[in-house]
């Protein structure tokens, strides 16, 4: 069986030997952020998006080397690391980036160190899913408003915890609501409501990931001509919407069937995949 690697600070380390020890900062303070990258046909897709995001994320963490994780540096490390593990054209990853050097809450040093992993992918497109997700809204917890909600911080308790009730109550995926009350997003995916003609989203203001999927899914929306309208939108949406679909940088566009006893159709959400495998 072949090992597998991962990179470590510029360095490869077997997979299964420990790196972090008792007082790294990603360990116990969830200090640092991340980025889940996907690779078709040996390139990397979107690293502009995600270099801006994670540039943008280690600013607003006071993170120092902002400007090194730009798109050469993802380009050319996934590359490294597919080299190494001798892993074939369409592979996922993930960058996390944490707050290097010791202290308590209060860090002593902004610098930052990271860690990347990858594991090879079957698919070489962004299949639609054939059978749609069954969801629910989970509400027992809700995701804070502020400066950090865009970004993929290592601070990750509230997807967690959705995890656990999706797992519950045998669902497919969960939908977060915000501090308000307002759809935010899913455990991993962003939201796409399709109503009365029109597409909706959870705005960022409202507190979701600025997510790199949810990007490009509005560029080609308004390239092919379908109305996007970024809002605050009341869960209650979901009882009227005729499709709904969620949306990753590693599993595309995938559509929900079921919430409670409604159900979607999905032919907007099929062009946009479609218009997803021709970029």
């Amino acid at each position: 069986m072949q090992q597998e690697y991962i990179l470590h600070n510029d360095e490869f380390i077997l997979k299964n030997q420990p790196i972090v020890t008792a007082d790294n900062r990603g360990f116990r303070y969830g200090d640092g952020l991340f980025e889940s990258m996907r690779m078709n046909n040996g390139k990397l897709k979107f690293p502009e998006l995600h270099a801006d995001r994670l540039k943008a994320g280690m600013k607003a963490l006071k993170l120092e080397g902002a400007t090194l994780y730009d798109e050469y540096f993802l380009k050319q490390k996934t590359a490294e690391l597919c080299k190494k593990n001798k892993f074939k054209d369409n592979v996922r990853f993930r960058l996390s980036v944490y707050r290097a050097g010791d202290g308590l809450y209060t860090p002593n040093s902004n610098k930052s160190g990271y860690v990347l992993e990858a594991s090879p992918l079957t698919e070489n497109t962004y299949e639609l899913n054939k059978k749609g997700l069954i969801i629910d809204v989970f509400d027992e917890l809700t995701k804070s408003v502020d400066k950090l909600s865009n970004y993929k911080t290592c601070n990750s308790l509230v997807y967690v915890m959705a995890g656990l009730y999706k797992k519950q109550y045998n669902l497919d995926e969960a939908f977060i609501l915000n501090q308000n009350g307002f759809l935010c997003e899913s455990i991993s995916s962003n939201i796409f409501v399709v109503y009365d003609k029109q597409i909706y989203t959870p705005a960022l203001s409202e507190g979701c990931i600025a997510g790199v999927m949810r990007n490009v899914v509005m560029s080609i929306a308004k390239t092919n001509e379908i109305p996007v309208v970024q809002a605050q939108i009341n869960p209650e949406v979901l009882k009227e919407a005729e499709e709904v679909f969620i949306t990753n940088a590693v599993g595309g566009i995938r559509w929900v069937m079921g919430y409670g006893r409604k159900r979607y159709f999905n032919e907007v959400t099929k062009l946009l995949s479609d218009k997803l495998n021709t970029l």
